[in-house]
């Protein structure tokens, strides 16, 4: 591991709205080495990183590029002097294309004109030499989410940066993406270039890392190479105390059928024929690989879709779902996967993002609302779920990602469904939020709900769920035992159909 360091942050610190973020934190980078950065949702990691790279100022201390201070006006500066960030939300044009997401403020020229052709070549040159099978002419918005993430390391690394920062870079990845993701980073670290990583995948962080430094409450507790760090020292350490058993002990005592879905196909995406049962109970698992068809059989049952064949059944009747106001209407409710995308508003605050779904039900006569009343459910979301916020009132997006993905699953609650469709549930959320979530779950299904969860972490599948489901290319591969089935097991049905 080099010794020279090629970045180092003395002292800075970082509030907003009177509530410290980071406190006094000092952290160094050596060139050709990759330094996680670990912590709880709000301990301040992402916001360290996002003041590194410009997105905003820190309120004190220094920034130092191989010994000489330095500042950003912005994220472009921050690139123009060689440091490149891929952010946890990704913030991309999702109306071009992909080449032009790559190069944008920066177009290939021919004389004083754009080359399309320079541009494509510059795009298979650079995805050749990643690994990466994505068409420089694609839109982005018709990608898969792996596939946009995918695209924004691309766009990260084509600067030939010093120091990259990776947000929670595989959150949308499949396994075989993740080890393409290593190899991009082992070759960077070759090059001599510097990576903070930032994940809540304790797996990775151990496998990829030569040094971590843990976060609580905005404070550095403490730096160490990882080769002397394990799961249960980095968990202590983020949440200052030990943690038990990630996944509820108990499975809640699973009932008659609820839900039958019968030679499910649909028009768009792809999903051929797809046939099964959710009892009573029930938290039933989706697996698969990226572009598999999980997040399409959600997204046909809560209306998003649209079905070509098929057949949904609810407690012996037939549903339509033709919508997602009709699917809600009906008992179902859906946790998106891109929480940015499609799952806030990032300018309102706590009290709309929470009630938003169950308007209704705080109507006192006509058009009015009870504001105390939606208060009141925030509150009880917030403490439920244990989100960490400075204020109720404050806009969404100042949350972290794990904070949001919280008050999103809160909302749904407070409409009390009958079958809960959840994508990713815990994506971006820390292991200490996952149990809880989990325990949630689990307390809901032994309420008699019923819950399908769609997840590319298997292991979390394995936990929680009592069957799950295998999806290959659009089609149920087959169907696993969560109490004896492997991860072996799951990924060959994963790729029956390939």
């Amino acid at each position: 591991m080099s010794d020279t360091v090629i970045l180092e942050l003395q002292n800075v610190t970082k509030s907003f709205h009177g509530n410290t973020i980071i406190n006094d934190l000092s952290v160094s980078l050596k060139a050709g080495t990759v330094h996680a950065l670990m912590g709880g949702n709000g301990a301040g990691k992402s916001t360290l990183m996002k003041g590194l790279f410009g997105v905003f100022s820190y309120d004190s201390g220094t920034i130092l590029l191989e010994g000489k201070p330095v500042s950003f006006e912005g994220p472009r500066d921050a690139l123009m002097h060689g440091i490149a960030m891929v952010q946890q939300e990704l913030n991309q044009a999702t109306q071009r294309t992909v080449m032009e997401n790559i190069w944008m403020g920066r177009y290939p020229k021919s004389g004083p004109f754009i080359s399309t052709k320079k541009m494509v070549e510059d795009t298979n040159r650079l995805m050749e030499k990643l690994g990466i099978n994505v068409d420089p002419k694609a839109t982005l918005a018709d990608l898969p989410p792996s596939q946009r993430q995918m695209v924004e390391i691309a766009r990260a690394v084509s600067y030939d940066a010093r120091v990259v920062v990776f947000d929670e870079p595989t959150s949308s990845l499949s396994d075989t993406e993740v080890e393409k993701l290593f190899e991009i980073i082992r070759t960077l670290k070759a090059n001599g270039c510097g990576i903070f990583y930032i994940s809540h995948k304790m797996s990775e962080i151990l496998q990829i890392s030569d040094e971590i430094s843990v976060l609580r409450d905005g404070n550095l507790v403490a730096t160490r190479p990882a080769s002397e760090m394990d799961e249960a020292t980095i968990i202590q350490m983020m949440v200052g105390r030990e943690i038990g058993d990630v996944y509820p002990s108990g499975k809640a005592e699973i009932g008659d059928t609820l839900l039958k879905v019968n030679h499910l196909s649909t028009m768009y995406t792809q999903i051929n024929d797809v046939s099964f049962e959710l009892k009573k109970g029930e938290i039933l698992g989706l697996a698969g690989l990226s572009g598999s068809g999980r997040t399409s059989v959600l997204e046909a049952l809560f209306g998003l879709s649209t079905r070509s064949s098929g057949e949904i059944i609810l407690n012996g009747k037939p549903v339509q779902n033709n919508s997602p106001r009709e699917a809600k209407n009906n008992g179902f409710i859906l946790v998106t996967e891109e929480r940015l995308k499609n799952g806030i508003f990032r300018n309102q605050d706590l009290i709309v993002n929470t009630t938003i779904a169950n308007l209704d039900a705080y109507k006192k006569g006509g058009a009015l609302l009870s504001s105390s009343e939606m208060v009141e459910d925030t509150q009880k979301v917030i403490d439920m779920l244990k989100v960490k916020a400075s204020s109720i009132e404050a806009p969404i997006a100042n949350l972290s990602g794990g904070n949001q993905q919280k008050l999103i699953i809160g909302r749904w609650l407070l409409c009390k469904p009958t079958v809960y469709l959840l994508d990713e549930p815990t994506r971006g959320i820390d292991v200490a939020a996952k149990s809880e979530v989990y325990r949630l779950i689990n307390e809901l299904a032994g309420r008699g709900h019923s819950v399908i969860i769609s997840s590319s972490e298997t292991p979390e599948l394995l936990g929680i769920c009592s069957r799950i489901l295998v999806m290959s290319a659009g089609r149920l591969a087959g169907e696993a035992d969560a109490s004896t089935a492997t991860q072996k097991e799951i990924m060959e049905l994963a790729t029956k159909y390939l």
